[in-house]
């Protein structure tokens, strides 16, 4: 940067007026045990006209100065300024493509249909974009003496994945909490290659949640859940980056699936700094997409957000958001009410089946992407999201994360699944004869489907 010193704070989000600085080990305001949130000097940052952030923005883009290649440290202005740089913890992370959707949205009758791409990051989810800040400032804080033995958080998967990698990075100790038996092999096994201790409790992510905010509390393990608004901080990039992707043109819809929902919230902050900051005139609407089994902030946008009630979820395939009590529930209800939201939910046939349609226009979508996936063809269907928006769905994590979930499709074997788009490998003696005989079957009845 030219020498400009920015600065931000944590503030509640109640407005009771209780702030603190970044460096405090502090999740909730000790006056009304309300969340906080990080807030910026935003008259500092309006001395920079908005062509002039644009410009910077854009030429950081796969810069390789460190941290500035980063998509999320090349707005470290606009998340997390007073880190020192050496202390920055990154992969680069961020950056991700948007994959025109061409052959889904010609099923959709879409011309303007976007995936971004956030599973295409190091630890496989967008994760990694609130992690590399909260692990940063602990960095930070570690290197001006404050005594942290560990970071800790409660996971269904992908927290704890990207929290052990970032760790491992910068050789702090981890800890992670995940619900036994509700995760996949390729969640488990990352934390545990990372050298993370693994506490895989008797619970779903709920109880787990419980237990880490428990051991928290003496401040020498500190917290790495999306209460901490470090980690929104982060994931409010995508917002700064899908713009940055269309000329700083903003989208018509974007959906995202939600389980604690930090993420909408992030989503959110993003769009609404850059229109407070004169960089977009328009906000996008922004559909939340829930696991039925896991609905709470579905059934509460029901009755208007006049009230939310947590639940006890139920065993969903889109189990990173198999959540019934979700601590940033309050924020992403703001952001829903700012942003013309939508809830809406899928079922396990409908998660399953988009997911696996989109599969086969060339993507590869884990079942969380599927539910915001199943939420735009119903919104669709509904007419609720015109033909003619430009959309963007939010795809978490990828694909591989979740063979499990792929296997147990196509071979018919999910629960509550109707595995319509099955494709078993053609067992086949090494006889060419045979072989052709089967290719020509198989060709003809997929010209006839295509025909349809």
């Amino acid at each position: 940067m030219d020498g400009e010193r920015y600065s931000a704070e944590f503030r509640c989000i109640a407005g009771c007026g209780e702030r603190y600085p970044l460096d405090e080990i502090v999740y909730r305001c000790e006056k009304c045990g309300n969340l906080l949130e990080v807030a910026h000097d935003m008259d500092r940052l309006r001395e920079k006209s908005p062509a002039r952030w644009r410009e910077l923005f854009d030429s950081r883009v796969g810069n390789t100065t460190w941290p500035y290649g980063s998509g999320v440290w090349g707005k470290k202005e606009w998340v997390c300024p007073g880190v020192d740089n050496e202390n920055i913890v990154s992969m680069f992370e961020g950056n991700t493509n948007l994959f025109w959707a061409k052959r889904l949205g010609e099923m959709l009758g879409m011309k303007d249909l976007w995936v971004k791409m956030c599973g295409n990051s190091h630890t496989g989810s967008f994760k990694d974009l609130g992690m590399t800040v909260l692990v940063s400032m602990v960095n930070e804080m570690i290197g001006r003496g404050k005594k942290i033995q560990a970071v800790a958080c409660a996971s269904t998967g992908d927290t704890s994945a990207s929290l052990a990698a970032y760790c491992a990075y910068a050789g702090i100790p981890s800890i992670v909490f995940l619900p036994s038996n509700k995760i996949s092999t390729a969640q488990l096994v990352q934390p545990m290659s990372n050298d993370s201790i693994v506490m895989s409790l008797d619970t779903n992510f709920d109880g787990c949640m419980k237990v880490v905010q428990e051991i928290t509390k003496d401040n020498t393990i500190y917290l790495a859940n999306s209460m901490n608004s470090l980690r929104v901080e982060g994931q409010k990039t995508i917002s700064v980056e899908m713009v940055q992707q269309f000329d700083w043109e903003v989208p018509d819809v974007i959906i995202i699936p939600g389980g604690n929902l930090g993420n909408v919230s992030a989503l959110g902050n993003g769009f609404s700094m850059m229109m407070e900051l004169g960089l977009i005139s328009k906000k996008p609407r922004i559909v939340l997409a829930q696991a039925e089994k896991a609905n709470p902030l579905y059934r509460s946008y029901l009755k208007g957000f006049s009230d939310f009630e947590a639940i006890t979820p139920g065993k969903t395939l889109a189990s990173a958001i198999q959540i019934g009590d979700p601590v940033s529930y309050r924020k992403a209800i703001k952001a829903l009410r700012d942003f013309d939201g939508i809830v809406e939910q899928a079922t396990e046939d409908e998660l399953a089946d988009a997911a696996a349609l989109s599969d086969r226009t060339g993507l590869y979508s884990c079942p969380h992407t599927g539910v915001a996936l199943a939420a735009l063809i119903k919104l669709v269907e509904k007419q609720v999201i015109s033909k003619n928006d430009r959309t963007i769905v939010i795809s978490t994590a990828h694909g591989l994360k979740f063979s499990e979930f792929k296997i147990g499709y196509h071979e018919g074997s999910l629960p509550e699944v109707q595995s319509r788009r099955a494709n078993m490998p053609v067992p086949l003696p090494p006889d060419a004869g045979r072989v052709r005989e089967a290719l020509e079957k198989e060709l003809a009845a997929r010209a006839k489907e295509a025909a349809l």
